[in-house]
Formats: structure tokens, C-alpha cells, sequence
């Protein structure tokens, strides 16, 4: 039996664009995934008693091809809109081979992910990255029917 990345690479090979195609519509599709999956887990559940929301969970998201964002901001503590522009940008930028790092940057986000002093934990990105194989199949069949191959 091929493996996964042979099956892919086989027939993207056929067309040289539509590996590349496939390489950023998955990234996108994975940053989409987080971004619902996180309001879904955490801003559209009732709010830990005591803990304002602002949205900058979910804004904290970073994309890099050089290094893994840390998590180092402080939340402000005043409404932040979720814009994932900046992230499609870095993934637009990206080249095939390239490692897009995703990360958030909120210094709590790892409490919510894991769960902390009690509270339920929300692991939206483990959940998230369980689905990268299944996204590049969906991916990779849409790229194909579009470009007929």
C-alpha cells in the first residue's frame, strides 16, 4: 500500500502547481478548523466565573516560516477582533517544503488547552491537529476535480 505522501505527491506530480495549491489550501483549512473549533470550545460556552472576555485568545494566533510563536502577550484586557488576515498572509507567502509554525500567543493559552486550577480543559489544537491527514485528503480531492487531473 502507497503512503499517504506518495499518494499525494503522485498525482500532484502531474501537475507541478497542484501540490503547492494543496501545500496552502490545507494550511488554510487547518487555520479555519482552530479558529471555529476555539469559539466553538471556548467563547460560545457560559465564561469562568470572573474572567472577562475580550476575544484575545482567539486574535493571539501567529503564523511564522522561521519559528514557533511563543506565549508571551499579556491579555489587555479590552476587546480584541479575531483578524486571522496576517496569518493567511504568512501561508500565502509560504513555499513548498516550507514549515508554517502556528501558534497563539496569549501567555494563558495553554491553561485553556490543558485545563488549569480546575477548570474543564479545551484542547482545541490537539483536536485540530488530529484532523491535518484527513484535511489534505479533502484538499488534495478538491484541488484534483478542479484542475481535472
Amino acid at each position: 500500500m502507497a503512503s499517504f505522501a506518495a499518494t499525494v505527491g503522485a498525482w500532484a506530480a502531474a501537475v507541478p502547481v497542484a501540490l503547492e495549491i494543496v501545500f496552502k489550501e490545507s494550511a488554510q483549512e487547518l487555520v479555519s478548523q482552530l479558529d471555529q473549533l476555539l469559539a466553538d470550545e471556548v467563547y460560545d460556552r457560559p465564561a469562568i466565573p470572573g474572567y472577562k472576555r475580550t476575544g484575545f485568545l482567539r486574535a493571539s494566533l501567529m503564523a511564522s516560516t522561521m519559528a514557533m510563536p511563543t506565549l508571551s502577550r499579556e491579555n489587555p484586557g479590552a476587546p480584541v477582533p479575531a483578524d486571522l488576515g496576517d496569518v493567511i498572509l504568512v501561508i500565502n507567502g509560504a513555499d513548498l517544503g516550507d514549515t508554517i509554525y502556528l501558534g497563539y500567543t496569549a501567555n494563558y493559552a495553554a491553561f485553556v488547552h490543558y485545563g488549569a486550577n480546575g477548570t474543564t480543559p479545551r484542547p482545541w489544537v490537539t483536536m485540530v491537529a488530529q484532523r491535518w491527514v484527513m484535511i489534505v485528503e479533502a484538499k488534495a480531492a478538491e484541488v484534483k476535480a478542479r484542475l481535472g487531473l
